[in-house]
């Protein structure tokens, strides 16, 4: 499957740009991040794991966009953050009312977040290869 590359740069663009948006941010106030990661996940060392959210907000889309033959490895790291993301911070069945029905749906929006980077994994555009002499 041939996708141009500026539409290809688009649609990656596109789709991970709630990662680009949410790490600049937390970049931006680390401390507030710090507090996200304990208040959602309560994990400890809690900056050590905002700084890997972190750094897999933006390195992960990034390599997605520009990582030639590397692109699969990006998407393939999104859509695992994303799926153990989903698990701790939408966990809707442990919810009732509203608070379980927003989790639900953005429980199954962030499936069909994983589900697209499964298809950029696949649709990546590749270097030619070369033959051997």
């Amino acid at each position: 499957m041939h996708v141009p590359r500026g539409l290809w740069s688009l649609c990656v663009v596109a789709l991970t740009s709630a990662f680009w948006l949410s790490g600049i941010t937390k970049l931006a106030d680390f401390d507030g991040a710090v507090q996200e990661v304990r208040g959602l996940a309560g994990v400890e060392p809690a900056p050590l794991f905002a700084a890997l959210v972190i750094v897999t907000q933006l390195a992960a889309p990034l390599i997605l966009l520009l990582g030639g033959r590397w692109r699969w490895v990006g998407a393939v790291w999104l859509a695992g953050f994303t799926a153990i993301a989903t698990l701790v911070a939408h966990a809707w069945w442990l919810h009732e009312g509203v608070a379980r029905a927003r989790d639900f749906a953005t429980f199954f929006e962030h499936i069909g977040l994983i589900a697209g980077f499964a298809l950029a994994a696949l649709a990546a555009p590749r270097p030619p290869r070369t033959r051997a002499a």
